[in-house]
């Protein structure tokens, strides 16, 4: 598929709406920009929301844990 858009004085480009339904693109879904020689590839970033399956209640260390966790997991850090 291949769109010709416009780029407006302040540098910014629609993306069509045939592309947005074919990627599911979604009012504040976040994109990564890439340039590849004379190339810009635009991703659409899938955010996992892990789902937790302890069995019993989360405590407020066991919610403070798992964020930090998360954090430091989409940041590119380790424990």
């Amino acid at each position: 598929m291949k769109v010709l858009v416009k780029v407006t004085r302040n540098y910014q480009v629609t993306i069509p709406a045939s592309v947005r339904e074919r990627l599911g693109i979604r009012i504040g879904d976040l994109l990564s920009v890439e340039v590849d020689g004379d190339r810009i590839i635009l991703r659409k970033v899938v955010q996992e929301i892990p789902t937790i399956r302890l069995g019993r209640e989360l405590t407020i260390d066991d919610i403070d844990r798992l964020i930090e966790e998360g954090l430091m997991r989409n940041a590119g850090g380790s424990d």
